[in-house]
């Protein structure tokens, strides 16, 4: 099976730093150019969906295995063992993290959705740290979990934060779930589905209501000199940064901003902040935990043979729709929370 690379750090973010001409920054500047010579041919085979077997029904009775390894600054996986499942923490912050994140991942998805792992049986969880040399970025491989160490200049440790460990590994869950063609409409849902079960992830370790969550994604990647919270915020798509060096954040949360645009496989990363934006109402609307209401609704959807590989927008808000439905009622305040909640952001169901 080939491997494809579905990356945190959006192509436009790191066109941007490798373009810089500030000396100050040439680290920073070399390290994105790396990142995107990595990026560039697995962008163009993105359309080549991974023929993985969608694995939609019932889960298997699992147990959760994790396996940390180091690539030393190497481009090399695995690498060497760290830390597998029942061990003691290490003392490297990023091989604990990741153990610890990948453990938080298993856990939504097992104890909330009966979903044994990201397969749906029980699929060991590995991940390597201390890849490459100051790399700018993390991604899931289509197999296990990869994560560099950043620039020290404009992105620390990849690990550092919850919702980046979260989001990526959770493409794993949709590669067996849907497999949603990575491109245009459907490559954003592909990244918003990261966005929307990598928050919740953060939320339920937290015990955080919709209400005083943050809605960020990748809060913690950044250095300190950057003006700026994350990567992205599903509560107010369009204001996660807004740095001289990085520009403002691009996201549109409605569609009446929506992006057209050939790049970034057709805006996956930007337009993303639409459907995001609905799950964020969606669960304010309903309020409590994010994982039990809206949450519950996203998973059955995903998981219901109605999101095929080329989904729209619309045909997800009404799939979305539908499992609230089957889930709460026809008349249910969950269906009009959800119903509400594409409309507000201009996606009729």
């Amino acid at each position: 099976m080939p491997r494809i690379h579905c990356s945190i750090v959006p192509p436009y973010l790191l066109d941007r730093i490798a373009g810089l001409g500030d000396p100050q920054l040439a680290l920073a500047s070399r390290a994105a150019r790396h990142a995107l010579v990595e990026l560039d041919p697995v962008l163009q085979n993105r359309a080549e969906a991974l023929s993985a077997p969608v694995r939609r029904g019932g889960a298997v009775v699992g147990t959760l295995h994790r396996r940390i390894h180091d690539a030393g600054t190497r481009e090399e996986l695995p690498g060497t063992l760290l830390r597998e499942e029942g061990a003691t923490a290490t003392g490297d912050l990023a091989a604990d993290e990741a153990y610890e994140g990948l453990g938080a991942t298993y856990a939504l998805l097992s104890e909330e959705y009966g979903r044994s792992s990201v397969d749906g049986m029980g699929k060991a969880l590995h991940a390597t740290v201390h890849y490459g040399m100051n790399y700018d970025n993390a991604f899931w491989d289509g197999e296990q979990m990869v994560f560099g160490d950043g620039d020290g200049e404009i992105f620390t440790r990849f690990t550092a934060s919850l919702t980046v460990i979260s989001h990526e590994l959770t493409h794993g869950f949709t590669q067996y779930s849907t497999n949603l063609e990575y491109q245009g409409q459907s490559g954003a849902l592909n990244e918003s589905l990261s966005d929307v079960f990598g928050v919740l992830v953060e939320q339920r370790l937290l015990g955080e209501p919709a209400e005083t969550a943050s809605w960020l994604v990748g809060k913690g990647i950044f250095t300190d000199q950057v003006e700026g919270e994350a990567l992205r915020s599903l509560k107010a798509p369009g204001t996660a940064f807004d740095d001289d060096v990085l520009g403002k954040d691009p996201q549109p949360a409605t569609m009446a901003d929506y992006v057209e645009t050939s790049s970034d496989n057709g805006g996956v990363h930007i337009n993303s902040g639409i459907p995001n934006h609905a799950f964020y109402l969606a669960a304010t609307a309903l309020g409590g935990p994010a994982w039990e209401g809206a949450g519950r609704i996203w998973y059955d959807a995903v998981v219901s043979g109605s999101v095929l590989t080329d989904c729209d927008f619309r045909t997800f808000a009404g799939t979305t729709h539908d499992a609230a439905v089957q889930r709460f009622g026809a008349g249910s305040r969950e269906a009009g929370a959800v119903a509400g909640a594409w409309t507000r952001v201009g996606v009729p169901v």
